[in-house]
């Protein structure tokens, strides 16, 4: 890739001020893919420059440019969506097929669906005798993760070129490459100079300046609680907008009206989905304790029919997990379930035995697990299910609200008790019998999944700040 070792600043690719390579590894083999320069503190200083001498130019373009810019982008995107899915698979180690229609094809349609947004979406109104305002809030800082990578920056892009604002991205160092062929075809799309700009690095170095430094109005950050702890300290000071899509540790609630071994086998296949790595995955199943036995083995002859191979395997289900750190820490977790006495109804330690290298880990279901467990209550980010017993609904309703965490929920059954159950539980989103992806749907989380809400409409209000002109309308 000829710009690996480069960075997209002020609409160049320039050179490092002090180049420093890091190996990219692809999962699935352990081996080196390529290397990306990764930055230094000058370097985020030069983009953030870029970015603020672009705003005042670029945040006064019209509604109808911005439009003809983001259609142009997505065009673009569009045919260049199954290099990105290539790579993503290589980085990361999704499944090709699930890399090019789900990683590359979500980026593509966050593009589709902010369009249709924008287009409605009104910037200006009267309220009473006063002009309401929504205006760019500025120059934002984002710093995007690995395991949906170029879902997460178009969910932050898009919506950030539609409302004026200008741009600084540092993507993840573990999956990099997507970032570099989106800033090729921001440049190839023709957005102006110094509105989107491209820094590779990592939290420490990069991260920390993009969300300390004052001339930076927002950070806008997906990735783990942890490291978004970090990055609401280093704003702090600043006083900026700091926006979050944090952890998970989502409940699926399988009521007693459900198909239940319908249920059980989706909320498997929806758990294990990108090899566990979604914030959003629903690695709590609650069912009623006395089914527990029913759903333990449907749970487990599921898991045991998911094939774990190579991404460029057409029969694979679950591909590697993204990182040696990742392995380690799933396999960790794992042994702590069974320490700790949850009962092991599929998978287990170690690799699939007929994989003797690569980041591998085994679809694991744990039964029998109590709320007060270490697997039910840390984020695994793996192929790992907890199964937990409930005896009503309040029951179940409690244990799905005791966590630190609040992105997202699941429920199957009757309609209509899934409905009024929807509306007790302490999160972001609630999917009740698995329904169709809606990218108009607001994404984002209560507690420490997060705050803001991302995807259509509630992405664009996301990077705006309100204006109220009081006596507009007095003459």
């Amino acid at each position: 890739m000829k710009n690996a070792h480069r960075f997209y600043i002020d609409g160049e690719w320039v050179e490092p001020e002090t180049l420093s390579k890091h190996d990219v590894i692809d999962p699935s083999t352990e081996q080196v893919i390529g290397t990306i320069a990764i930055g230094s503190a000058a370097d985020a200083e030069k983009a953030i420059k870029a970015a603020r001498n672009a705003f005042a130019g670029f945040s006064r373009t019209t509604k109808d440019d911005r439009l003809a810019l983001l259609k142009r982008v997505l065009t673009i995107l569009k045919r260049r969506k199954d290099e990105i899915g290539d790579m993503i698979s290589r980085e990361m180690g999704a499944p090709l097929i699930m890399a090019r229609a789900e990683q590359a094809g979500l980026g593509a349609a966050h593009f589709e669906e902010t369009i249709r947004a924008f287009k409605t979406f009104d910037f200006e109104y009267m309220q009473g005798s006063t002009r309401i305002v929504h205006e760019p809030i500025g120059v934002v800082a984002m710093i995007t993760p690995w395991n949906w990578p170029i879902n997460q920056i178009v969910c932050k892009v898009a919506p950030a070129l539609a409302t004026g604002c200008t741009m600084v991205l540092k993507p993840s160092e573990i999956a990099p490459f997507n970032a570099v062929i989106l800033a090729e075809i921001m440049q190839e799309a023709g957005v102006p100079k110094g509105v989107f700009n491209l820094v590779q690095g990592d939290g420490p170095t990069v991260g920390t300046v993009l969300a300390s430094h004052p001339d930076v109005d927002m950070v806008s950050f997906t990735g783990s609680t942890r490291a978004g702890i970090a990055v609401a300290l280093a704003a702090a000071p600043t006083v900026k907008r700091v926006h979050q899509e944090l952890g998970g540790k989502s409940p699926n609630i399988i009521l007693r009206s459900a198909d239940l071994a319908g249920a059980v086998r989706a909320g498997v296949r929806r758990c294990f989905a990108n090899s566990g790595q979604s914030c959003n995955a629903p690695t709590r199943m609650l069912v009623p304790v006395e089914r527990m036995d029913e759903a333990s083995a449907v749970a487990a002859r599921e898991a045991a029919a998911l094939v774990v191979g190579p991404p460029s395997d057409p029969r694979t289900d679950i591909g590697p997990v993204a990182s040696a750190t990742q392995f380690e820490k799933i396999q960790a977790l794992i042994e702590k379930g069974i320490a700790e006495g949850a009962e092991l109804a599929a998978g287990g330690p170690g690799r699939p035995s007929h994989l003797s290298s690569g980041y591998y880990v085994r679809p694991t279901v744990f039964s029998r697990v109590t709320n007060s467990m270490t697997i039910a209550r840390e984020e695994i980010f793996g192929p790992v299910l907890s199964i937990i017993g409930y005896e009503t609904e309040d029951d179940a309703v409690a244990i799905a609200n005791d966590t630190p965490y609040g992105l997202a929920s699941f429920i199957h059954g009757a309609q209509s008790e899934a409905r009024t159950l929807a509306r007790r539980l302490r999160t972001g989103s609630v999917r009740l019998n698995g329904p169709a992806w809606d990218g108009a749907a607001p994404f984002g989380g209560y507690k420490r999944s997060g705050n803001g809400r991302e995807y259509g409409k509630f992405g664009l209000h996301e990077f705006t700040e309100i204006k109220g002109i009081v006596g507009y309308a007095s003459d």
